[in-house]
């Protein structure tokens, strides 16, 4: 059976849009995945299931979110070795501003557009920048994430799909525990 790496969006940021890690591995269990795993509380999760689309295994958490919870919970889904591949060719790519900038990859929900693309690569005179790697977002911003112009909500808008963000250093030890 497949693994599956699935990441949740904008959960656990409120008071109302609380998710439990231990009654999510339980509801996705009763659901049929197997071998659930989370990281952190940010909605990173592992499973095993007989659905080999990840477009299935998105629709299965999310509407499983939905009537559990109640409100919609936008889900990407990456396989382990797509998920390593991705952290390969981010770690190759070079700063894109600054010395020290942070990295952030941002999981999009479905593809870029090349006119989205062009759209996220704009930012050249600003100290954050971006760039499509593989079907994700890499973000670098030097500076505070929560104040940066390109992140959050400008960054999703850009790129004209749903994404959720993930620190790049949360990214590479979700690589050394679930990636192949």
């Amino acid at each position: 059976m497949p693994r599956h790496l699935a990441f949740l969006r904008a959960i656990n940021l409120g008071a109302h849009r609380k998710v439990p890690m231990a009654e999510l591995r339980e509801r996705l269990s009763e659901a049929g995945f197997t071998d659930v795993e989370t990281h952190i509380q940010t909605g990173n999760i592992a499973l095993t299931s007989t659905m080999r689309s990840a477009a299935k295994v998105e629709a299965a958490i999310e509407d499983l979110l939905g009537e559990w919870r109640g409100f919609e919970v936008p889900t990407m889904v990456r396989s382990p070795t797509e998920f390593g591949a991705l952290v390969q060719q981010i770690d190759a790519t070079p700063p894109l501003v600054g010395a020290n900038p942070r990295r952030y990859v941002a999981f999009a929900k479905a593809e870029v557009s090349e006119a989205a693309q062009a759209a996220l690569t704009a930012y050249e005179d600003t100290p954050e920048r971006s760039r499509v790697v593989g079907r994700d977002v890499l973000l670098e911003i030097d500076g505070d994430f929560h104040t940066a112009r390109l992140g959050g909500a400008k960054l999703e808008r850009l790129a004209g799909t749903a994404l959720t963000t993930r620190d790049i250093k949360v990214v590479r030890a979700i690589n050394e525990k679930w990636g192949s």
